[in-house]
């Protein structure tokens, strides 16, 4: 079961006093790395909620928001009579008896402090909140864990149709190996034959024996072929395991890539080395998606 890096999660509680709502959303990155953005006076919850990602998520760059905002009520909002009628007095006075403005009174509430509000009461310990923000933290990151799990499987079925691609060419690999060799001593032979023809040389059956096992040798890549088959059988069991296998990923890629140049460095083919430049098309597909592997 693989996991994407990317993902969205969020959650929302009301009651009659606060809003409380929670946003996370996670990119890939190579480590676990978290940011909060926490309304105050929850900024002393960092600690708990950092815990409560960490026990969740393996890897990823992670943006974590929670606001908590109190509810107004009408008696939060108190008119400054004093202050209002030192605005009106003024005004009046500056107006010198003339006609107020048609807008008078909503300019003079306008005004600063004609209009008091009552700030929330402190809270004396913030992590006395906890049990009450902790399960709507933790709803937020099952909604992140469900998106990365649909991106995950998503991925998981395009690396093993990539994993498919490069198994069906290296079948073809295979099977065009033993024509390499019969190949090889067929245009030997020819070159052989125009030599003695033009130059009446001599060559012993042993020489040219000797010269293709030779080439043989050289060009033999069944080891490579034996080990990028293990790789991918490795490459399949990795996907399929539960253990943030992104990081393995990499590991059993990096390896199909070595296996993949010797194979196309030693083979001395044409059919081949077309064969090879498609692996390793593939592989690059790969090393894309797994980058946002967990």
């Amino acid at each position: 079961m693989l996991l994407s890096m990317t993902g969205f999660g969020e959650a929302r509680r009301q009651d009659e006093a606060r809003t409380i709502s929670v946003e996370v959303r996670s990119v890939n990155g190579r480590h676990l790395k978290l940011s909060t953005r926490i309304s105050e006076p929850f900024s002393a919850l960092e600690p708990d909620i950092e815990r409560l990602v960490r026990h969740r998520l393996k890897r990823g760059t992670v943006q974590l928001n929670l606001r908590v905002e109190s509810l107004r009520r009408p008696e939060d909002y108190r008119l400054n009579l004093a202050a209002l009628e030192g605005y009106r007095a003024q005004l009046l006075a500056f107006l010198g008896g003339g006609p107020t403005p048609p807008d008078f009174f909503s300019a003079l509430l306008a005004l600063p402090g004609v209009v008091d509000s009552a700030r929330p009461a402190a809270l004396d310990d913030p992590r006395e909140h906890w049990p009450t923000l902790e399960p709507i933290v933790a709803e937020a990151l099952d909604q992140l864990h469900r998106s990365r799990l649909d991106e995950g499987q998503s991925m998981e079925q395009e690396l093993r149709s990539l994993a498919l691609d490069i198994t069906g060419h290296l079948d073809r690999i295979a099977s065009r190996v033993p024509e390499v060799v019969s190949s090889y001593r067929d245009r030997l032979t020819d070159r052989v034959n125009a030599l003695i023809q033009d130059r009446g040389l001599t060559i012993e059956p042993e020489h040219l024996i000797r010269e293709v096992a030779i080439f043989a040798e050289r060009s033999d890549i069944a080891e490579e072929i034996t080990r990028l088959r293990a790789h991918l059988d490795q490459f399949d069991a990795v996907l399929s395991s539960d253990d943030a296998p992104g990081r393995k990923l990499e590991f059993v890629v990096q390896e199909m890539g070595r296996e993949t140049n010797t194979i196309g460095s030693k083979a001395n083919d044409v059919e081949i080395s077309r064969s090879v430049v498609e692996i390793k098309g593939s592989l690059e597909k790969i090393r894309e998606l797994i980058q946002n592997v967990e």
